[in-house]
């Protein structure tokens, strides 16, 4: 483009993308919307269990990026928020039920009592079966503005990613392996990729199918996911023995105490953190066909890598 005075027009760069602004602003609508999807009726008691947990905060990651891919796709929060609530009622789930005592026995959960700690054990375990169960009717039936089948086929995906062949599947092997010293790598990665990176993954792809990815999208999207859960896991592992208390706003230290084989007991601290920025930069490799429009998942990816809690 030339001005008029037969100069070259300088080329506009686009500004830099915001990731505080971005998340501060996801946060505040996601909040507002699990505030609204959870009414308290009677029995009382079962709804303020599963509000507590709910609406405990948190970085809300896992809705920020299912409404993020879905926008990179082309839809909308609008088509996405319904399925970005249920991922956090899932995940909201499994804390609950991960710190019962019969699991991780944990007291402390971002930054406040565990729900058995408040409600007892038993009103904790219907409050997590209460949350995974309303999850799926809430996806059914608020969903607006996208075709019934991608609604099915997100439905089917969660429910493999949550049950025996994805989360529980993962918590079951992590518990088996407790005490263990011998466990291997492949082993751990088992672990993860199924307790925690199949719902991060289903963040993504779900995002996806809700606004109508192609296959080989989706394949991009579900390689940038697997590895970003991967990585988040990591992270995890060495934040356990870097962190306090205060800082997770849960028990630090735990995995020593449960004697849990973590990647830092593998591999060690620093290689730990390099080979997470390497599946980061892996992650990244997937996005690039998608352009400025990938800046959102590029920019939540690396704050994996960076992220104190």
């Amino acid at each position: 483009m030339v001005a008029t005075d037969g100069r070259p027009t300088p080329k506009r760069e686009s500004p830099a993308f915001d990731l505080s602004t971005y998340l501060k602003e996801r946060q505040v609508q996601v909040e507002a919307a699990l505030d609204r999807s959870l009414p308290i009726i009677y029995p009382e008691t079962i709804y303020e269990a599963m509000r507590y947990s709910l609406l405990a905060g948190g970085k809300r990651l896992r809705p920020i990026l299912c409404i993020a891919t879905c926008e990179l796709a082309g839809g909308t929060m609008e088509m996405a928020m319904p399925t970005a609530c249920a991922l956090e009622m899932i995940h909201t789930m499994s804390l609950i039920h991960d710190d019962l005592p019969a699991m991780d026995n944990d007291d402390y959960r971002r930054g406040q009592l565990t729900n058995h700690k408040v409600y007892g054990e038993d009103m904790a375990i219907l409050a997590g079966d209460g949350l995974l169960a309303y999850a799926f009717e809430y996806i059914a039936a608020q969903t607006k503005g996208v075709p019934a089948e991608r609604v099915l086929q997100v439905i089917a995906w969660l429910g493999h990613a949550v049950g025996a062949g994805g989360l529980v599947g993962g918590q079951v092997v992590d518990l088996q392996s407790e005490g263990k010293l011998d466990i291997q790598e492949e082993t751990l990665t088992y672990i993860h990729t199924h307790k925690t990176g199949a719902l991060l993954e289903s963040c993504v792809v779900c995002g996806g199918i809700l606004a109508g990815v192609t296959n080989s999208e989706m394949e991009r999207l579900s390689r940038y996911a697997q590895n970003i859960g991967l990585a988040f896991q990591i992270i995890d592992d060495i934040l356990d023995i870097t962190s306090t208390q205060e800082e997770l706003g849960k028990t630090a230290g735990k995995d020593l105490q449960a004697q849990k084989v973590t990647y830092p007991s593998l591999w060690g601290i620093e290689t730990s953190k390099a080979k997470a920025q390497e599946l980061i930069e892996a992650a990244k490799t997937q996005l690039e066909p998608f352009g400025e429009k990938a800046e959102p998942l590029i920019a939540l990816a690396e704050f994996i890598t960076s992220r104190t809690n």
